[in-house]
Order: structure tokens, then C-alpha cells, then sequence
């Protein structure tokens, strides 16, 4: 791994103003629970930050606790159980309800993962959300991808029958619940994969704030080898038939379009044993949204689609390469929070994990007509402007810091706006539009 620029520098303090002001501007009320001198308490909590429409946050103090949700506050609800020694057990999600919660031990936030702990029934699981947003890479950086690693022991030296389900709601694909989506099974290649997407695909048609994204797909997929059943029906009765029966061995085919807060999409990893010796599984969340972004009238594609990659393709590579950019992430994490503690303290360094990925999810990476990366922010809450300017002076530390490539992105677009023809004032632009 290229080693990132070492930030013990004076321009390491601007990143503390981004950092803090990309904290506050998601727009979540913190919540008050007592905390230690430095517990971090998230006011919202990143599960997939990839982009501006893939954004999905946990608002709560545990992730069992509360449904998940975008950025924007709307419900867009994931949902996790583990089955241990046949008993039912939520890890992420506030659904079913007749699943009790397991207890969730800590939660701890890093540049590119956030790691929840659970323990209960004689074992302990972790689950980490993530995302490979590593800086040297545009081409990884650039994917709409979170992974969902699971990691699991015994505490009390018994083995231990385990298995996992995890599941997403409709309104992933679309801006409001009364949208109707289609549904299919889209497994190959060694995955098992289950796709759900908008059904009239307004492709790029949507514009403004406080928008959600209902064109593309949304993915899940595990290693084919270990999951034993897909299905799709309400996200509640999902959860239910695995707690009850398991999601069998039923594949999920296309579907006749319906509501989206009545459709969900899941997964069920085949069951194993638990006990001393630690135990990982994993599966993927991703999103393929076709075209990303109007330019100069010209549609553009995520940067990850540049060489001519489908979702099928950044699927297939994400699973090959799950270890190393797991072990990558992980190094990078560790560099990243050693300088920031360095250069201002654990606090510091806290904050600066929070908004790591959040900054880059403000925006989203294409490609321009030469395969060039291009990087257009978008506004929250405030007329929904791409490219606005007063949103990339905060951001601009973090891009500076660790690429100057990934600075030249988002100032390339604007500059080129101001020196054309479509500009006619002897002024600056805002913004490129909504």
C-alpha cells in the first residue's frame, strides 16, 4: 500500500474545522447518554457511505435498536440476525421485534470501517462495516460497495451452532415508499446474488434537495459456497422465516413489481460451528446506479465503470479481493488514527474518523469523456447544489492531505465551468447546478 502523506504538518489543523463541520452538517440531533472523557457518541452513525444516494446511517445508540436510514433522515432499513444454538438474534435493525437484541458491547468508528460488538448465548460477534475508501486508488475508492464482515468466538468455551442472515428493504432503490420495484435473482460466477431496482428507471431525471436516488440497482451477494438460501417478500417476514425456518433453499426470481417498503431482499449464510478458534464470514452491499451525473449534457459513469466493468464485474473483483483491501483498510486505519492522536489527541482523531468517509460520500467519482476522475459534492438541506463551492473549501483538507489527484477532481469541473461560455459574469460561480 502507497503510504499516505504524513499529516505532521500545519495543514493537518485545517482538517480539524472539515472534520467538525462534516460531523454537524449531517443533520442529526446527538443524542445525550453519559459518556466517558473520550466515548465517541456519533449523531448518526456510518454503516455505507459511498455517494451522496448510497448513504445509509445507523441514528441510534445501538444498531439493534433503531431501523436505519439515508442521510436524509428517510428510512432505508437494513436488517442482520445471527442464529445461535436455534435462537434468534437481532444485530442490526429494530425488526423483527420478536427477536430479542443481542447486547451490543462497544461501537468504534475508523476511517473506513465502523465495528460493532455483540455478546450473548456464549459468544461474541463483531460486525464491521467496510467500506475500502483508501486514497491511493481512485478506481477503489470510486466503488458503491460495503462489505459486512462478521467475526464470531465462543466465551464460554463451548462450541456452537451459528448462522447469519442479512437483508435490505426496497426503499434503498427509490426516492419515496409508493415507488414500485422489481426484484430478481442475480447470482453467478461463484456469488449468490439478489438485485432489486425502481421500476420505471428515471434515470438522471431527479434533481434538488432532499432527494433519494430511484434509478440503478441495489446488489446483495456472499460467496455462493457458503450461503444456503435468497428469497425476497417484506423485510419483516424475511426476518421471520429466518428465525423461524430458515430462508431454505429457495432462489428468488423476477417479480411483478409492488411496493418498496413492502419488498426486501435477503440472505442466508449456511450454518457453521463456533468455539475457541475465531470464525469469519462476510457478504456485500452494493449499488450500481448506471449513470452517476449530467455534465456539459453529457451523461457520466462512476469512475469504477471507466475500463467498461458492470455491477457484475465490481462484484466478482470485491469478492476476490475481500482479504487483501480488508487487510489494507485496516493498515490504512491504523496510520491514519496514529497521526491524527499524534497531532491533536484522541478526541481529535475521533472526529476525524467520523467524517472520514462522510466527506468522500458528499460526492460522488466519475469519469469524464478521457477517463479522467471527476468529483461533483452535493448540498444537503441547502437547495441540493452540486460542485458548490462554500461545501469543497471544508472538504478540501482531507483531498489535499491525502492525494492532490483527488483535490484536482472537484476543482477541474468548477474551473472549467467558470472559463466557458455558459458562464457569463465577471464573478465566480456557486455551484453547477442541482
Amino acid at each position: 500500500m502507497k503510504k499516505h502523506h504524513s499529516i505532521l504538518n500545519p495543514k493537518a489543523a485545517l482538517l480539524a474545522a472539515g472534520a467538525l463541520s462534516l460531523t454537524l452538517a449531517h443533520g442529526q440531533t446527538p443524542r445525550q447518554k453519559p459518556a466517558g472523557e473520550n466515548d465517541l457518541i456519533p449523531p448518526s452513525t456510518p454503516l455505507i457511505a459511498c455517494d451522496p444516494y448510497f448513504s445509509v446511517w445507523s441514528p441510534g445508540d445501538t444498531l439493534n435498536g433503531v431501523e436505519t436510514t439515508h442521510w436524509t433522515g428517510k428510512q432505508q432499513q437494513l436488517t442482520s440476525l445471527v442464529k445461535i444454538d436455534g435462537k434468534s438474534f437481532r444485530v442490526m435493525g429494530a425488526t423483527p421485534a420478536a427477536a430479542p437484541a443481542l447486547e451490543q458491547k462497544s461501537l468504534t468508528v475508523l476511517p473506513t470501517r465502523t465495528i460493532y460488538t455483540f455478546e450473548g448465548a456464549g459468544v461474541s460477534v463483531t460486525l464491521t462495516f467496510l467500506t475500502p475508501a483508501l486514497p491511493d486508488d481512485i478506481s477503489i475508492l470510486s466503488r458503491p460497495i460495503t462489505y459486512l464482515a462478521y467475526d464470531f468466538k465462543a466465551t464460554d468455551g463451548k462450541e456452537h451452532d451459528v448462522s447469519v442472515y442479512f437483508g435490505a428493504s426496497g426503499s434503498l432503490t427509490v426516492n419515496t415508499p409508493d415507488q414500485d420495484v422489481t426484484w430478481n435473482d442475480a447470482s453467478g460466477d461463484g456469488l449468490a446474488v439478489v438485485r432489486m431496482g425502481s421500476k420505471d428507471q428515471p434515470i438522471l431525471q431527479k434533481k434538488g434537495d432532499d432527494q433519494r436516488i430511484d434509478w440503478g440497482y441495489l446488489y446483495l451477494a456472499a460467496p455462493e459456497e457458503t450461503v444456503s438460501g435468497r428469497a425476497f417478500g417484506a423485510p419483516n417476514e424475511l426476518g421471520i422465516a429466518f428465525a423461524s425456518n430458515g430462508l431454505g433453499t429457495r432462489k428468488g426470481e423476477s417479480g411483478a413489481a409492488d411496493r418498496a417498503d413492502g419488498v426486501g431482499a435477503g440472505i442466508e449464510l449456511k450454518s457453521f460451528k463456533v468455539g475457541n478458534d475465531p470464525v469469519s464470514k462476510y457478504g456485500m452491499i452494493a449499488y450500481d446506479d448506471i449513470y452517476s451525473i449530467q455534465y456539459n449534457r453529457k451523461n457520466l459513469r462512476g469512475y469504477w465503470r471507466k475500463d467498461g466493468w458492470e455491477a457484475k464485474d465490481l462484484l466478482v473483483a470485491s469478492a476476490k479481493e475481500y482479504s487483501e483491501l480488508r487487510a489494507r483498510c485496516e493498515t490504512f486505519d491504523a496510520e491514519l488514527m496514529a497521526d491524527m492522536e499524534k497531532i491533536g489527541g484522541v478526541k481529535y482523531a475521533k472526529i476525524a474518523a467520523l467524517s472520514y468517509r462522510q466527506c468522500f460520500a458528499a460526492g460522488k467519482f466519475v469519469a469524464d469523456t478521457n477517463g479522467q476522475p471527476l468529483q461533483f459534492s452535493k448540498e444537503n438541506h441547502s437547495n441540493g447544489c452540486i460542485a458548490t463551492s462554500d461545501v469543497f473549501y471544508p472538504m478540501a483538507p482531507q483531498f489535499l492531505l491525502l492525494s492532490p489527484t483527488l483535490a484536482k477532481s472537484f476543482l477541474v469541473p468548477f474551473m472549467e465551468y467558470a472559463k466557458s461560455d455558459r458562464w457569463k459574469f465577471p464573478f465566480a460561480p456557486h455551484d453547477l447546478g442541482t
